[in-house]
Formats: structure tokens, C-alpha cells, sequence
């Protein structure tokens, strides 16, 4: 009688395992390649070379996003690394945003090329040496670039917020302004009866004086 442990495997199964396996470390592998990818710059989290096509963005981002998708793998850092690549493809798919990007990219290559004195034709250009010091003059780039911006809003935060307080304090002058015309024309009617028995006294003090006078003996 055959022993069980004998039977023969099911390559197909055991295919499908590996399979199964290769694709989870790719998701991993890719998750972890885009939480470690620099955020500011877009390309980088898509993987992908400045001035591509925006047909090559799409593409890359649906692929990606498949891949590493949180209802499609257990990784509890998908959903962290999807978010970070839908937000790189919004901003690369953003005709301004990505202008700026690029801006920056084209930035960090000339102060490169300036700090070492390289000309276009240089053959340092062409070295991985080179692209590995660019990507990290980009970084700089866009650091300082976000540091810029990020002043900018503060002090026009600051400016709203001044003006806000000023408008506020308008506002305010106004309503107790308002107010005080408020209760002016609410005590009128009691103002009036108050004049009104004033006078009326005062009239009345004078009759008193006058009659008096006339009784007076002469001489």
C-alpha cells in the first residue's frame, strides 16, 4: 500500500504558491519603495523619469495603484503608499503643479553643472555619478522651495489675520454704534415726559413767584 507521504506533488499547486508569493513580495517591495521615495518630488514616487509623456503617468499610476491597492494585499502600509501615489499623479496630472516640478528639476541640474564648472558636453553628464547627484540636488531644490512657500503662507496668514481682526473690530464699532442708536430712539417717548414735567414745573414755580410779587404792600 502506497504511503501518503509518497504521492506525488502537484507541480501546478505548488506553482501557483510560488506565484502567489513572487506577487506579495512585489507588493511589498513596491510599497516600501515608494514610503522611502522623496514625497516632494512626484516622479520619484511614481518612479518615473522627468518629462514623460502624460499617457506614460497614467499608465504607470493605474499599474502601481493594482498592485499595491489595500484590497489587494495585506501589507498594513498599503494604504499610507497608495495615498502618497494617488497624490503624486494628481499633482504630475495638475498642468501647473508639474510645470513647477519640472522647474525645480531643470534648476537643480544647472547649479550642478555651475558648482562644477560642466557644460552641456561635458561626459560627467552621461554618468550614473551625475544622476545620482542631481536627484540629490533636486531634493535640496525642492526643500527650499517648499521652505519659500511655506514662509509665504504664514506671512499671508499673518496679513488675513490682521485684517480679519481689523474687520472685526469694524464690526464691532458699528453694532455698539448701532446699539447706542437702539436705545437713544427707545427711551425718546420717556426723555420727552421727563422735558415735558420739567418744564411744566418750571412754569408752574414761576406763576408762583409772579403772584407773589402782586401781593406785596407798596411803600
Amino acid at each position: 500500500m502506497a504511503n501518503a507521504d509518497d504521492a506525488p506533488v502537484d507541480t501546478r499547486d505548488a506553482l501557483e504558491v510560488l506565484e502567489s508569493e513572487a506577487k506579495e513580495w512585489d507588493k511589498d517591495a513596491e510599497i516600501d519603495r515608494i514610503l522611502k521615495a522623496f514625497r516632494l518630488d512626484a516622479y520619484a514616487v511614481l518612479g518615473l523619469k522627468p518629462g514623460v509623456p502624460e499617457s506614460d503617468i497614467k499608465a504607470v499610476y493605474r499599474k502601481k495603484s493594482l498592485l499595491i491597492h489595500p484590497d489587494k494585499t495585506k501589507n498594513p502600509l498599503a494604504p499610507d503608499a497608495f495615498d502618497r501615489l494617488k497624490k503624486a499623479q494628481t499633482e504630475l496630472m495638475d498642468e501647473k503643479h508639474r510645470a513647477t516640478l519640472d522647474e525645480a528639476i531643470a534648476d537643480a541640474r544647472m547649479l550642478l553643472m555651475r558648482e562644477n564648472k560642466w557644460t552641456v558636453d561635458s561626459p560627467e553628464l552621461k554618468t550614473a555619478d551625475f544622476e545620482r547627484k542631481w536627484a540629490d540636488k533636486t531634493k535640496m531644490v525642492l526643500i527650499d522651495n517648499e521652505q519659500r512657500r511655506r514662509r509665504q503662507l504664514k506671512a499671508q496668514m499673518q496679513e488675513e489675520g490682521r485684517e480679519q481682526r481689523k474687520q472685526d473690530e469694524e464690526i464691532e464699532v458699528r453694532k455698539r454704534k448701532r446699539q447706542h442708536e437702539e436705545d437713544w430712539e427707545a427711551t425718546r417717548d420717556k426723555r420727552i415726559d421727563s422735558w415735558r414735567q420739567f418744564q411744566k414745573g418750571k412754569t408752574g414755580g414761576d406763576g408762583d413767584k409772579k403772584k407773589k410779587k402782586k401781593l406785596k404792600p407798596i411803600g
